[in-house]
C-alpha cells in the first residue's frame, strides 16, 4: 500500500479489532406519510467500513457540491432567495408547480456486484446525489431552456415552470423512462411544499409561508433543561429570521411569529427572553422601524439578499480546544477561564495559542439507562 497511499492516510482508514463491532438495523416511522412507513437505517458507528466510507466521502463531496451548486440547495432559505429572484421575471398566472420525489433512492444506487447503499453511511448520500446529478443533467438543460426553474434536495425536485399540464405530465412520462433504476412520482398544481416552505401561485404573484408537517409538535429545546444559554437563545433568533424570509405577506408573518411566541412560551421561555431575542434579529440586521404592511416587502428583501459572513479558517496549530460537560453551575466558567488565562500568560509565548472551550451535554435518562452491549 505505501505506492498508494501516505501513512498519515493508513491511520485514518486502519480499524482496530477491538473498537469494531457490526452494524445493525433499526426502524424510523414516516408518520407524516399515509399508512406510516418504515424507514430503514443501517447503523454502523463502529463498523469496519466506517472510517474508510468517511475518508471517501470527504474526498468525494466537495467536488460534487462544486459541479451540482446550480441545481442544489440544503435549505429553505437557499430556495426562497433563488425562487423570489426567479420569479420577478418569469412568474405567470398560469404558472405550474411541479415537486417530484424518487423513489427508494438510496436502496436503487447501482454499483458493481451490490445495488444500494446503507441508509446511515456517510458515502452513501454523496454517492446518491452524484448519481441523481448525472441523471438529473438532460432535465436541467430542458427547464432551462423553456426559462424554468429547477431545484434538488437529495432525492426532493422541485419544478416551476410556463408549460401546460399535458405537456409537462408527458414530460414527466418521458423522464421516468431516462434510467430504468429511477421512478419519479410526481404531484403537479399551483401550489406545494418543499422542504419546509409552502409555494403557491396566486394569480401570477409568489406566495410562500412555513410549512409544517401533519406530524408537527410544538417542542423545542426546553428552556429549563440543562444546556447552554447560547444555544437557548439561537432558537428565538433563528425561528424569527426563518419566518421573515419564507412569509411572502406581512399577515402570514405575524400569524407565525405568533405560534412560535406561543411555542416557546409552552417551553417555558420567559416572556422577556423572547421579545429580547427579536429586538435582537431588528438590532443585528439593521431594521430600525417596527415591521409593518407598508416597509414589511423592503425589510425581507434586505434579509433574503443578506450574504452569508464566510468562516474564519481555525488555525490549529495555534487553537486549544477545550471540553467540559455543561452543568448549571458551570453558567459562569467560560468568562473566569478567560479572564484567569488573560491574567497568568499574557506575557508568556502560550499566550499566542488561542483558548476554544466547548461543551459537552449531561447524559438525559435514556443514556443513563441503556448501555452497548
Amino acid at each position: 500500500l505505501t505506492n498508494w497511499i501516505t501513512q498519515k492516510q493508513y491511520e485514518r482508514v486502519s480499524i482496530k479489532s477491538n473498537e469494531v463491532e457490526l452494524a445493525h438495523l433499526y426502524y424510523l416511522p414516516k408518520a407524516h406519510k399515509p399508512g406510516t412507513p418504515l424507514r430503514p437505517i443501517i447503523s454502523g458507528l463502529k463498523h469496519p467500513t466506517k472510517k474508510i466510507s468517511k475518508f471517501l466521502d470527504e474526498l468525494l463531496r466537495p467536488l460534487f457540491n462544486k459541479m451540482a451548486s446550480n441545481t442544489t440547495v440544503t435549505c429553505g432559505t437557499e430556495v426562497i432567495k433563488q425562487l423570489h429572484e426567479w420569479s420577478k421575471r418569469n412568474i405567470r398566472q398560469e404558472t405550474l408547480i411541479c415537486t417530484m420525489d424518487v423513489m427508494d433512492l438510496y436502496t436503487i444506487i447501482p454499483q458493481t456486484e451490490i445495488r444500494g447503499g446503507a441508509m446511515g453511511s456517510l458515502l452513501t448520500l454523496t454517492i446518491a446525489n452524484c448519481y441523481m446529478y448525472f441523471y438529473e443533467r438532460d432535465i436541467v438543460k430542458q427547464v432551462n431552456n423553456s426559462n424554468g426553474f429547477y431545484l434538488r434536495y437529495i432525492d426532493d425536485i422541485f419544478i416551476i415552470i410556463n408549460w401546460p399540464i399535458p405537456h409537462l405530465s408527458k414530460q414527466i412520462n418521458r423522464w421516468n423512462e431516462l434510467d430504468l433504476n429511477i421512478k419519479l412520482k410526481a404531484q403537479v398544481g399551483h401550489s406545494t411544499n418543499f422542504l419546509d416552505l409552502y409555494i403557491e401561485n396566486k394569480n401570477g404573484e409568489l406566495f410562500t409561508k412555513v410549512y409544517h408537517k401533519p406530524s408537527y409538535e410544538p417542542y423545542y429545546l426546553p428552556f429549563n433543561s440543562v444546556h447552554p444559554i447560547h444555544m437557548k437563545v439561537n432558537i428565538p433568533y433563528a425561528m424569527l429570521i426563518r419566518a421573515i424570509k419564507y412569509c411572502s405577506t406581512f399577515e402570514t408573518y405575524l400569524n407565525e411569529r405568533e405560534k412560535l411566541r406561543m411555542t416557546l412560551l409552552l417551553n417555558k421561555y420567559p416572556g422577556e427572553f423572547i421579545e429580547k431575542q427579536i429586538r435582537r434579529v431588528f438590532q443585528k440586521h439593521n431594521l430600525i422601524e417596527p415591521l409593518s404592511t407598508s416597509n414589511y416587502k423592503t425589510s425581507r428583501e434586505k434579509l433574503i439578499y443578506l450574504d452569508k459572513k464566510e468562516k474564519i479558517p481555525i488555525d490549529y496549530g495555534k487553537t486549544m480546544f477545550i471540553h467540559f460537560t455543561y452543568c448549571l453551575n458551570m453558567k459562569t466558567f467560560p468568562a473566569k477561564f478567560h479572564a484567569l488565562w488573560d491574567k497568568y500568560f499574557i506575557e508568556s509565548p502560550i499566550n499566542e495559542i488561542k483558548p476554544v472551550l466547548g461543551t459537552r451535554n449531561v447524559k438525559n435518562l435514556q443514556q443513563q439507562l441503556i448501555r452497548n452491549k
